[in-house]
């Protein structure tokens, strides 16, 4: 089995477009791992980036399923003593409307310089409003 190399240049970038609204946070956030990924292209390789740029729309207005909204949690820490900051999902949500759906997408891809490189090319916004209209996004039905 040979290893595939695919040079940058020739890797044809689309751009997707992604409604959050009522849908699952976890499944837009799969689908969206995988096209940035590359996951959904027959020359896939685990080591380049071949993946596609993502568009996710409504991401304040995704649903999380049972009572995730107060019992969810998100940690961060100051890294002085006693500096751990602990809020719910809900609490979350209102404060920054798209970062569980970037923290849930960044969790899908790989951890290291691939990952945060693949990152950069996924555009979350809180509304519907996006300023991508002139690449012409594919929108993706979940």
């Amino acid at each position: 089995m040979k290893t595939i190399f695919v040079k940058p240049q020739s890797v044809e970038k689309k751009w997707y477009l992604i409604d959050a609204e009522g849908k699952n946070l976890g499944r837009v956030a799969v689908a969206a791992a995988r096209i940035l990924r590359g996951k959904n292209k027959p020359e896939y390789v685990p080591h380049q980036d071949m993946g596609d740029n993502v568009i996710i729309i409504n991401a304040a207005k995704a649903a999380v399923t049972g009572n995730k909204v107060l019992d969810k949690k998100y940690y961060r820490h100051s890294m002085f003593p006693g500096g751990l900051t602990t809020e719910s999902y809900g609490e979350l949500i209102e404060r920054k409307p798209t970062y569980p759906m970037e923290h849930a997408i960044k969790g899908m891809l790989p951890h290291g310089k691939l990952g945060r490189a693949l990152f950069t090319n996924c555009k979350v916004y809180a509304g519907a409003d996006h300023p991508h209209m002139a690449q012409q996004p594919i929108v993706v039905e979940l």
